[in-house]
């Protein structure tokens, strides 16, 4: 039967968050403060409450050891805090100075994760207290984050409803739209998923797709008429990267490379049908306009790979 044991009532305004350590329990508020507590007996400890946020603090989190606590502000500022003296470790502004909506250790300790209103998202090293990676969602403020059990990848959540899961280099591994209004929080089971679950959800890097991955892709690019060219070339994740690599041109031919315009006009010249690197026979010999294509490979390394 649940029972009741103890009222807190310090706060003195609405209580945006709570959380637990081992030992303790911390909450926030939009009063701007953070209030620490003994689980031994839910006395306010000492150094509480801990102020330094000009305004509503709307998370909390303990690292997993319970000596550190992390908040974070409409002010723009996670904050990083001694649990046992409350003093202030770091001070973290959010590069984009817009309001922080979410923090969250990972469960090594080494990273802390901070999610912003503007829909970036900061992985900020928790022993140097610097920025180590920044990523961003397309729509919508970030208000859920959770890390997988093994810190390899985490989730956040938006207030359009998108699910977005990152690897511990901020790639995008996977993005959806799982609710029709907004996340307000998200967690992951101790438990591991299938090995053929993982694999087919979590593909971490662009190298790593199928012909049929790549297709997929092209469709959503609305390039959908090189859908048969890459097929017919056998370009995978890996050839598609290839694209990027070399010098892009104005115009060129699509066959699974790019070749600079004057190189490929030259080569076709001197009537040549096949392709200089598959040695293939070119469909035809009329080069393709290839500015489309590559926009949309930089529009999506840009978003996923940073």
């Amino acid at each position: 039967m649940v029972k009741l044991i103890h009222t807190l009532a310090d706060h003195g305004d609405d209580v945006n968050c709570c959380a637990f350590s081992f030992s303790l329990l911390a909450t926030c508020s939009l009063d701007k403060t953070i209030r620490l507590y003994s689980l031994r007996d839910f006395t306010e400890l000492p150094h509480s409450p801990l102020k330094f946020h000009t305004y509503a603090v709307h998370c909390c989190c303990f690292s997993p050891s319970g000596h550190i606590l992390a908040s974070c502000s409409t002010d723009g500022t996670t904050v990083l805090w001694n649990t046992e003296n409350g003093q202030m470790l770091a001070v973290m502004e959010q590069p984009s100075g817009s309001p922080v909506r979410v923090c969250q250790f990972s469960p090594d300790s080494t990273c802390l994760a901070s999610g912003a209103a503007d829909g970036t998202v900061v992985l900020w090293n928790a022993q140097s207290y610097k920025l180590y990676r920044c990523g961003s969602v397309k729509d919508g403020s970030l208000a859920a984050c959770a890390f997988s059990p093994n810190g390899s990848f985490f989730v956040t959540g938006s207030s359009c409803g998108d699910l977005t899961v990152w690897d511990d280099k901020m790639r995008c591994l996977h993005s959806e739209k799982a609710h029709d209004l907004g996340i307000t929080c998200c967690d992951f089971s101790s438990q591991p998923v299938s090995a053929r679950r993982t694999e087919h959800q979590l593909k971490q890097f662009t190298e790593d797709w199928s012909e049929e991955d790549v297709s997929t892709w092209l469709c959503a690019q609305d390039l959908k008429d090189l859908v048969g060219i890459f097929k017919m070339n056998n370009i995978d994740g890996k050839e598609l990267l290839n694209l990027t690599k070399e010098s892009l041109a104005d115009d060129l031919k699509i066959d699974g490379y790019s070749y600079e315009k004057e190189a490929m006009e030259n080569w076709i010249s001197k009537k040549k049908r096949t392709s200089p690197m598959t040695n293939l026979v070119l469909p035809s010999a009329v080069l393709t306009p290839n500015r489309t294509l590559k926009m949309a490979i930089n529009r999506w390394l840009e978003t996923h790979q940073k």
